[in-house]
């Protein structure tokens, strides 16, 4: 009889374990399909030449500012010297013209006629207008001079690097990408039907596949507004390709909550594209100033906990 009345008792428990593990899949803001997300900038320089000095190498973390390489910059110094001897012959011919038409202009009519006066002044006026294109371009010159020297717009890491020194970069064409290190962020793809469930500010709680025991802390801050549809895909003369069959089975679409990071642990270091569980809580973020320790986010998130991203050294 006991064993009878302790098998019960065990399978009762064994139900309403299942049970509750039901609902808490099913009606829980939970999903393993999360992933990291991280901006990145292509690198592309915007006048052609050979390169002349590559200051970074594939995976480098570099800070704002710092030089990635420099083109040869010999044919736009040309360019510059070109531009401001152009400049200055215009501002002499200007001169040269405003002094005539001045001096026709106080002439009275006996010695000259109105028709002349405007003659010169019109070719002074037409003067002053070729110093104004002369100054553009001395300044487009200069400015193309500078753009010789590329520099890293964000901090972060030098990726799929193309170039070489002594190889040819293009106008436009990309030359690397950088992973902007203070740009993370986690994107979980949760069943419409947990949305109710889903609120700006709500504590997140995600485990990456690499370090399942570690738990990094974040909070939502944005609902994805939509996502593709296949039945609003343009057919036949431009009208909606509508699927014909429309099964009994409606499962649940995904939809992408952003969660920016409050703290990753040590020894966590996360990459763009890797695989997270998200959970949500019923719960707000608190404030960050009640921590008891620095938060781990941005580039530091990135790095191995021995180590931290370099100072960064002024280049010139």
């Amino acid at each position: 009889m006991f064993n009878f009345v302790a098998t019960l008792i065990t399978l009762g428990a064994a139900l309403g374990l299942a049970y509750l593990a039901y609902l808490y899949y099913l009606y829980t803001p939970w999903t393993r399909d999360g992933r990291v997300r991280v901006y990145t900038v292509q690198v592309a320089p915007e006048v052609s030449g050979t390169v002349v000095r590559l200051a970074v190498k594939d995976n480098q973390f570099v800070h704002k500012g710092d030089v990635l390489f420099e083109i040869d910059p010999g044919t736009f110094r040309n360019a510059v010297t070109q531009a401001e001897g152009a400049l200055e012959a215009a501002q002499a011919q200007a001169g040269y013209l405003g002094g005539i038409a001045d001096r026709t202009g106080r002439l009275d009519d006996l010695a000259t006629t109105p028709q002349q006066k405007q003659t010169t002044r019109g070719q002074a006026d037409a003067a002053n207008a070729t110093i104004l294109q002369r100054q553009g371009a001395l300044a487009q010159a200069r400015l193309n001079l500078e753009r010789t020297t590329l520099r890293s717009t964000v901090n972060g890491w030098v990726t799929n690097l193309l170039l070489q020194e002594g190889g040819f970069a293009a106008t436009g064409q990309s030359a690397m990408t950088l992973v902007n290190a203070d740009s993370f962020w986690i994107e979980g793809y949760f069943e419409e039907t947990q949305l109710p469930r889903i609120a700006d500010g709500d504590v997140a709680r995600i485990a990456l596949m690499a370090w399942p025991d570690k738990l990094i802390r974040g909070h939502v801050t944005g609902l994805g507004r939509g996502i593709s549809v296949s039945n609003a895909a343009p057919g036949v003369q431009g009208l909606p390709t509508v699927d014909p069959v429309f099964t009994w089975v409606r499962l649940a679409q995904r939809v992408p909550i952003r969660i920016e990071l409050d703290d990753v642990p040590c020894p966590i270091v996360i990459a763009a594209g890797m695989t997270a569980n998200v959970s949500i809580l019923d719960a707000k973020a608190p404030d960050d100033a009640t921590s008891d320790r620095p938060l781990r986010v941005g580039s530091e998130a990135g790095f191995p906990c021995e180590r931290k991203p370099a100072a960064r050294r002024d280049q010139r």
